[in-house]
């Protein structure tokens, strides 16, 4: 979520402009700007990641 905070601000796109290139309604990006990870599932961050062009990366490991 932060990345994707840091990738908008970097491109200098405002809400409006990256709601279109991330597919979703602009008060969702306000949602996201504004750190409200609890209204976003993990589903449509990835996809917004997707749309924005970055690349998501998961690794899982046994708990220690």
């Amino acid at each position: 979520m932060m990345a994707l905070e840091q990738h908008i601000q970097a491109k200098g796109w405002t809400q409006s402009e990256a709601a279109r290139v991330l597919k979703v309604t602009q008060p969702r990006v306000s949602d996201l700007m504004r750190g409200k990870i609890d209204l976003s599932g993990l589903d449509t961050l990835v996809n917004m990641l997707t749309a924005a062009g970055m690349r998501v990366e998961m690794n899982i490991a046994e708990a220690a």
